[in-house]
């Protein structure tokens, strides 16, 4: 595991935590760029696949999807689906509420990323 990580990353990404919504920096990053893992930097998301989701966490309506799989949620006691990098860190879940082409919103911890500007 990359010592480079906090207490806080490594409960959601290891453990299947959640942050506060709204608290993430980078809700408000508009520059152009990749978002990695914040372990393993995996390429995970682009900056032109993101969008206001109004949730309080950064969401995008498209995945890189060489670098993540999907798992069937049961723990919240409804049906969700959970992100895992090909890795296994766990970075949020996807809902069909997103906008086109994809109808999709991954919704991600801030914390399970880092951001790469081009």
């Amino acid at each position: 595991m990359n010592e480079k990580i906090t207490e806080e990353q490594k409960e959601i990404l290891y453990s299947c935590g959640t942050e506060i919504p709204g608290t993430s920096e980078l809700l408000n990053e508009k520059r152009s760029g990749v978002y990695i893992t914040a372990d393993k930097g995996l390429p995970v998301f682009r900056s032109d696949h993101k969008f206001e989701s109004g949730t309080g966490w950064p969401s995008f309506y498209d995945a890189n999807l060489e670098n993540i799989t999907l798992k069937e949620d049961l723990s919240q006691g409804m049906v969700r689906t959970e992100i895992l990098s090909k890795e296994g860190e766990h970075l949020g879940h996807v809902f069909n509420d997103g906008p086109q082409p994809t109808g999709l919103r991954y919704c991600i911890n801030g914390l399970a990323l880092k951001f790469i500007p081009d």
